[in-house]
């Protein structure tokens, strides 16, 4: 996808370099460093590197304790989310996406747990805000697509394979009144293979409305995957030859 070797540099540092970025305090949870009114996010990055979840799902045995969310509240702090022993992020990096429609953004992460595997968070300067339940097993992952209001309806819907070694299930995902509610599911899509230290595909729109970019699950062809609040619209759009076909596909050639 679309700065993939970008994404594989940040979590090969990340792995390389231990530090976090710590202002104030750390625990279990979400901590402010401030009071007050709530602060825009301006970015976020996974710190913490550790080998208790030891899934290897992308190439190693290395996930994150923490998240550290930047934000507007007194320039230079920071917020972090320090996860309990019981769960990590099993991740490539954060993503940034305006889920609620108010103009600021939210962080939406895979985080894991020991004994439920992967679920799909949202979280803000608060802390967990909604969340996916957990697939339900040890060492099964969820793959993010993207996010977009998908069907016009004003309410963003969030697309990830669940897993997509295994199950290779797209499920589309709606923020509304604060919570997740599953809207669709489609089998026989996937976005990545064991090992790879990058997610394929992603989202685009090139003038039909947003597409979600994905594989068919034997990896021979693209697709993009369309829905209009009550089905899925799918259509071919070539053979898969690797990250570029996906990225020719992200840029509409």
């Amino acid at each position: 996808m679309s700065g993939a070797s970008d994404k594989r540099a940040r979590r090969l540092a990340a792995r390389l370099d231990p530090r976090i970025a710590r202002r104030g305090l750390l625990g279990v949870g979400l901590i402010a460093a401030a009071a007050g009114a709530q602060a825009d996010i301006l970015g976020a990055e996974y710190a913490g590197p550790t080998t208790r979840y030891a899934h290897g799902v992308l190439g190693d045995a290395v996930e994150y304790g923490t998240l550290v969310i930047h934000t507007d509240r007194m320039e230079g702090i920071s917020f972090e989310v320090v996860l309990p022993q019981d769960r990590v992020f099993e991740d490539i990096e954060p993503r940034l996406i305006d889920v609620d429609g108010d103009g600021d953004v939210e962080v939406v992460v895979v985080e894991s747990q020991a004994n439920t595997g992967a679920q799909l968070a949202i979280y803000d300067d608060t802390g967990k805000i909604a969340a996916t339940p957990h697939i339900g097993t040890r060492n099964r992952w969820l793959a993010p697509i993207g996010a977009a209001d998908m069907d016009g309806d004003g309410h963003v819907e969030i697309g990830y394979i669940d897993r997509p070694h295994l199950a290779k299930t797209l499920r589309l995902w709606r923020f509304k009144d604060g919570a997740l509610e599953e809207v669709a599911s489609l089998a026989g899509l996937t976005n990545h293979r064991i090992g790879e230290d990058y997610i394929s595909g992603g989202m685009r729109d090139c003038g039909k409305g947003p597409e979600m970019i994905v594989a068919t699950a034997n990896w021979a062809r693209l697709v993009a995957v369309r829905y209009d609040g009550q089905a899925f619209d799918l259509e071919d759009i070539g053979p898969q030859r690797g990250r570029a076909s996906f990225d020719a596909a992200l840029a509409c050639s």
